[in-house]
């Protein structure tokens, strides 16, 4: 099946492939992972998203950076006992991004089931 190699008008959100919509911030693996985890969860904390997405904590640190400074997360500090912990939670802008990173997947995933050019 041959590909139309004509340019998509930009302004037309349709014509683009479905990888347009990706969100660089949001697609990133360990990103993704940490938004999911916060929205399913509500509230997370630091050792259990790096357990669960077997990265360092330097490495998390740095993603969990990238999302608070987007507006995606929000973290706060505190302790539970004696033991200082972080909590990352997911916000309303971050929930609007991960729908729409997801809604991008759905129709680049129904795109190739359904054969399209």
């Amino acid at each position: 099946m041959k590909a139309d190699t004509s340019p998509a008008d930009p302004g037309d959100a349709n014509a683009l492939h479905p990888t347009y919509a990706l969100d660089d911030t949001v697609h990133q693996r360990v990103r993704l992972g940490i938004l999911s985890i916060a929205r399913e969860a509500g509230q997370v904390e630091f050792g259990f998203l790096k357990n669960q997405l077997a990265v360092t904590d330097g490495n998390l640190s740095r993603h969990l950076k990238v999302l608070e400074n987007s507006g995606l997360i929000a973290m706060h500090k505190g302790y539970e006992g004696r033991r200082p912990r972080t909590w990352v939670s997911i916000t309303t802008k971050g929930k609007r991004a991960l729908e729409a990173e997801i809604q991008a997947l759905r129709r680049l995933v129904h795109r190739l089931d359904a054969g399209e050019p």
